[in-house]
């Protein structure tokens, strides 16, 4: 697609929510997954940067990210434990 559908695609459904409203609760509850599952890609991000000197990777991928997201560190922190003892 060019990027000058996606832009006025993107401009056109904001409009059409500012016009008719959105329920508040199921998108702040989408936007604060956005927001987690981000959170969880950067940290995962830097634990594969600072743990590549400790022999260790864990993918990034949709599955990883929201248990990291969700959970936080002591979801990295498990993730890296079956990674280490179970994955081997």
């Amino acid at each position: 697609m060019d990027s000058t559908v996606i832009v006025i695609s993107m401009v056109v459904l904001i409009a059409i929510l500012l016009i008719v409203g959105a329920p508040l609760k199921p998108m702040r509850f989408v936007a604060q997954s956005g927001v987690k599952l981000v959170i969880g890609v950067l940290f995962l991000f830097f634990f594969n940067v600072f743990g590549a000197s400790l022999g260790l990777h864990l993918p990034i991928n949709i599955f990883t990210a929201v248990i990291t997201g969700f959970l936080g560190i002591p979801g990295l922190a498990s993730l890296a434990a079956m990674h280490i003892f179970i994955f081997g």
